[in-house]
């Protein structure tokens, strides 16, 4: 017996610190809409664009930052993404990010998203070597997420604010976003985790506050005012 359960605890190792790298691809085309001059932006930009950011995480606590783009898909001007932080602190249920919102850097802070996640039995997928179980959640009110997560992996996180799984969500697609986040690699090793830390950078607002400035002033642009607030926010 107690051999055996020697064995069952080693075989129930969960990895509670770590580096992930998500590919995330966009589908510009379908971002710019219809009309004359989204026409007009299709014939001169690349239908995709392939971006990489890194997670890091330790102590119940994650970084989301950018790395890099690929060469080849890169649209021909930068991404406000490039200078933007998430940082998510898990046991207090709290987030800190770093976001640059109309030529403006805030330092958000909040309670994390609650997203109501319903998991989907039977349904599962490898992505970055580890077996994982889809679920489905709703954000804003009525965006839809759909995810993949691992309870290999014992943290409750995933890219940007996505949340609230039984472990680490690995695959993220929003299709109003037009957007799909998948994990390429997971490492253990050669990463600081020292520097999971909040960042210090900007004007400190409450989340909220803010969000209610900026949907009163993108209030008659439409789908693209939408979009912008969901990448601002999520």
């Amino acid at each position: 017996m107690a051999l055996f359960i020697a064995s069952f605890a080693q075989a129930q190792q969960f990895i509670t610190s770590g580096l992930v790298e998500f590919e995330v691809k966009r589908n510009n085309h379908r971002l710019f809409g219809d009309g004359i001059w989204a026409d007009m932006a299709k014939t001169r930009f690349p239908q995709f664009s392939t971006s990489y950011y890194h997670f890091s995480f330790v102590d119940n606590k994650g970084i989301y930052k950018y790395d890099r783009k690929d060469e080849r898909t890169k649209m021909p001007w930068g991404s406000e993404d490039e200078d933007n932080i998430w940082f998510s602190d898990y046991t207090a249920n709290r987030y800190t990010d770093q976001k640059w919102v109309f030529d403006n850097t805030y330092l958000l802070s909040d309670s994390l998203i609650k997203i109501d996640w319903k998991l989907v039995p039977n349904e599962t997928r490898e992505i970055a070597g580890f077996n994982c179980r889809k679920a489905v959640g709703v954000i804003f009110d009525s965006v839809y997420v759909f995810a993949f997560y691992t309870d290999e992996i014992a943290i409750s996180g995933g890219p940007m604010g996505i949340s609230g799984l039984p472990g680490m969500i690995l695959g993220v697609t929003i299709p109003r976003m037009f957007t799909s986040w998948v994990a390429t690699r997971v490492q253990l090793t050669g990463f600081d985790p020292t520097k999971i830390v909040a960042p210090t950078k900007g004007k400190k607002k409450v989340a909220s506050d803010l969000k209610d400035n900026v949907q009163k002033a993108t209030k008659d642009w439409g789908t693209w005012g939408q979009q912008q607030i969901w990448n601002i926010f999520l």
